[in-house]
């Protein structure tokens, strides 16, 4: 009997011995490789202001589609909202009348020129990223936008409200392109009754940040 109580003490012994030894030992964790890709997506310069050129076609009302261009320039007061002045140019061609009856012209040369002028109001509706790579992303912003200002046509200055919406693309901190369509509102009795015009843009361009 002692026999057996020595060997069962002699186990605890043993025992006890190792334990102290294992805790010591490290505990090994394996962890996985991640292979990480970094990329700065580009950002609006912090001076906030932007201009650039656009060009495009304008539907003039009772008219036809004409090449368009002109001038923009915006002040970025947030991420989400920005001012921006308008200047456009065009050149109206013969009235659907005039095509149609082959008489005299309705209006001089110098009455079609069409120029439009406005200060409006953008909200970056959808800003978010565009990703061309896996390391490389481009900042872009969707937008709501619209103004009032005014029309200078037909020998006459409209006053016009502008409402659209837009696209730009940061190709880097301060090159963008954009995308636009607008309407150009106004009412007009030209031709002996008043009537609301829908003038429809439809313009990309190119715009600088400094």
């Amino acid at each position: 009997m002692e026999t057996g109580y020595k060997r069962v003490l002699l186990g605890l012994c043993l025992t006890l011995g190792v334990l102290p030894a294992l805790a010591q030992e490290p505990i090994q964790v394996i962890e996985p490789e991640l292979d990480r890709r970094e990329f700065e997506p580009p950002a609006i310069d912090s001076e906030n202001f932007e201009v650039g050129l656009f060009v495009g076609m304008i539907s003039i009302d009772d008219f036809a589609s004409e090449p368009v261009y002109g001038l923009r320039a915006a002040w970025h007061l947030s991420e989400d909202f920005f001012f921006e002045a308008n200047l456009g140019m065009a050149e109206a061609d013969l009235t659907s009348y005039e095509k149609l009856s082959g008489g005299a012209p309705l209006f001089e040369d110098s009455e079609r020129d069409y120029q439009f002028y406005n200060l409006s109001v953008g909200w970056n509706l959808l800003p978010g990223e565009i990703y061309f790579s896996e390391t490389r992303a481009f900042k872009s912003d969707l937008y709501l936008i619209g103004g009032v200002g005014g029309t200078d046509f037909l020998g006459d200055t409209w006053f016009t409200a502008t409402v659209g919406i837009g696209y730009r693309l940061l190709i880097n901190d301060w090159i963008a392109l954009r995308m636009d369509v607008r309407d150009h509102i106004f009412d007009r009795d030209t031709f002996g009754e008043d009537e609301t015009t829908q003038n429809i843009e439809w313009s990309t361009g190119v715009t600088f940040f400094f």
